[in-house]
């Protein structure tokens, strides 16, 4: 018998601000900032559940595969917004990261009555995007039991790609279909049941460490340097610019003499310039290299560099 919706910890009342509303805007401040305070220890009680995921994402992206995320509300909205993050940061293809929300994009920006409640559009919306056993779904419900994530995650076992679920309440619906859970409890929300809260910075949290760990895990950093960023405006040129020149030791005005010549490319200019290739065969050696700029400057992936 699944849990009423009464009964799950995040739509318990607070005891910490039961009398919130007597508050000054200070007194507001200090109860939401000591709530707010416990969602990293929640997530980092995660922490092995999260690197699991990570690997298990970083495999998809080698083979080919994506990551999705699906949710509603303000979990769908979190999903969405985490995906759009990738292509800028790490200069990711839109669709290598994928973001649904229940009700479609209209609900990023208002409310869609009883779109959550369907799971059937749950697997119709994995259907439309031609959801694969290389992806990984992860379904994201506050209450672990959303409908529409319910009927995505039942769709994606059926086709064979691996699931995570992502919610804030123990022994939800999701743990009888996901493959991998990542529960972090954060408690009664300090308005009851408000989980766009603790839980939506906790859900935030997680999806940050999921993206970034995979991009880190497939060399879409160098140390903690952007390396594979897309420079669509001014700040991200000069950024290219700048550790393209900390990283070869040139100045800035060659930096950009050596982007252009490897057509944007940031790790093309880095490992052409580091080993005196032109930007043709240093694109062959991070090939080989998998993509990661260390392992490439160090010579893998160049047969006559050991």
């Amino acid at each position: 018998m699944k849990p009423s919706l009464g009964s799950l910890t995040t739509e318990a009342p607070n005891p910490a601000s039961e009398r919130i509303d007597a508050l000054d805007a200070a007194g507001i401040v200090a109860v939401m900032n000591a709530e707010d305070a416990l969602v990293p220890a929640a997530v980092g009680r995660e922490a092995a559940s999260i690197a699991i995921a990570i690997d298990r994402v970083a495999e998809a992206f080698r083979a080919g595969g994506r990551l999705v995320y699906m949710g509603a509300g303000t979990s769908g909205r979190l999903g969405v917004l985490d995906a759009s993050e990738c292509p800028p940061t790490f200069g990711t293809s839109p669709e290598m990261v994928v973001g649904l929300i229940a009700g479609g994009p209209q609900a990023l920006t208002r409310a869609v009555e009883g779109a959550e409640d369907s799971p059937e559009q749950g697997a119709a919306d994995l259907v439309s995007i031609g959801l694969s056993p290389r992806d990984v779904l992860v379904g994201i419900a506050t209450s672990g039991r959303t409908p529409y994530v319910l009927g995505g995650l039942t769709h994606a076992r059926r086709v064979g790609a691996f699931t995570i679920g992502l919610a804030c309440n123990d022994h939800s619906e999701l743990t009888s279909i996901a493959e991998l859970m990542i529960v972090p409890k954060v408690g009664p929300e300090i308005v009851t049941g408000s989980t766009r809260l603790k839980a939506g910075t906790a859900t935030k949290l997680v999806l940050n460490m999921l993206t970034t760990g995979a991009m880190i895990r497939i060399g879409k950093t160098f140390g903690n340097l952007m390396v594979d960023l897309r420079a669509t405006n001014t700040k991200l040129v000069a950024r290219t610019r700048r550790i393209v020149a900390a990283l070869t030791g040139v100045d800035e005005a060659e930096a950009e003499r050596l982007v252009a010549a490897a057509d944007g490319e940031l790790k093309t200019a880095v490992v052409a310039k580091l080993r005196g290739i032109e930007p043709a065969e240093a694109r062959r050696v991070l090939a080989v290299a998998g993509g990661h700029l260390r392992k490439a400057i160090a010579g893998e992936g160049d047969a006559s560099g050991g």
